[in-house]
């Protein structure tokens, strides 16, 4: 069993009364159990939360006044040890179940329509399952170089599949792609997770589709997927950005850190089942 504790810092300036949607908590997932979190927001005023059912994806929403806006999220979180099969087949069309279907088709950072061609050409002729998505994982992280900063808010599958640079959501995103077009339902996921280099930031994954259950990849292998908290799960990035501003904001700070280490049974130190939520307090 291993557990993490997290601590995000998120200062910004705002100019003028701005709204502000935030997705950096915990998400409610079978794969972690929160033992304790915290949010703290400065200055002190009212936040609305709510939850999305069918992802488990949690917000909150506040309107901050001019001036300076201060976000902390700590969160000690248990995570579940779930293995993954060597051997899942790829489920057929017709067997998909409605609410995976949508994950089949295009969406605005994974043009699975435009790289159908590319997809058949590199992976059609492999055995269909889960080492077709593990062939797709290993030729982007030989094929596409990881370069923090080489890719912006704009950056599609497509832009990574010819530019063949990006950072952990463009190899997610064209991770994607690729499945899509070979009819593999896919996802985005992002979280928390240690890793060394580059400096520790949220990190981004897909998620296949396979056997009726979805099944984590992470082609820029970074991290260990079996630790990653998982924060957000969409069709793509558009789905899961960690802040979304309506108004005239300025970040000044973004500081995450994620420790994370074994938890044995009867071990000391544990932290006991428990949660302190405190929306605001300055």
């Amino acid at each position: 069993m291993h557990t993490s504790q997290l601590d995000l810092q998120l200062d910004y300036e705002v100019s003028s009364t701005a709204h502000f949607l935030f997705n950096i908590e915990a998400a409610f997932h079978d794969g972690h159990q929160v033992l304790e979190e915290r949010l703290t927001i400065t200055p002190s005023m009212k936040v609305h939360h709510f939850c999305d059912e069918h992802s488990g994806n949690r917000f909150f929403r506040l309107d901050a006044p001019k001036g300076l806006l201060s976000i902390n999220y700590h969160a000690h979180v248990e995570l579940a040890d779930a293995p993954v099969p060597l051997h899942l087949d790829e489920t057929p069309l017709t067997a998909l179940p409605d609410e995976v279907l949508h994950y089949l088709l295009p969406s605005r950072y994974c043009e699975s329509e435009i790289l159908s061609r590319a997809a058949q050409q590199l992976f059609g002729q492999l055995p269909p399952g889960i080492g077709r998505v593990r062939a797709i994982d290993n030729w982007i992280h030989e094929s596409v170089t990881y370069q923090p900063g080489s890719s912006g808010l704009t950056t599609t599958a497509q832009d990574v599949f010819v530019q063949r640079i990006g950072v952990c959501r463009d190899f997610a995103h064209l991770g994607i792609t690729l499945c899509r077009a070979l009819n593999i339902p896919a996802r985005l996921v992002v979280g928390y997770v240690h890793f060394e280099e580059p400096p520790q930031d949220f990190h981004a994954l897909f998620e296949a589709w396979l056997d009726g259950r979805w099944v984590l990849f992470d082609p820029t292998h970074l991290a260990p997927i079996d630790r990653l908290v998982r924060i957000g799960t969409g069709r793509d990035a558009k789905d899961v950005a960690f802040a979304t501003m309506f108004g005239n904001v300025q970040m000044l700070r973004k500081e995450l850190t994620v420790d994370q280490g074994d938890r044995h049974p009867g071990a000391s130190g544990v932290v006991p089942p428990a949660l302190s939520l405190v929306p605001a307090s300055s």
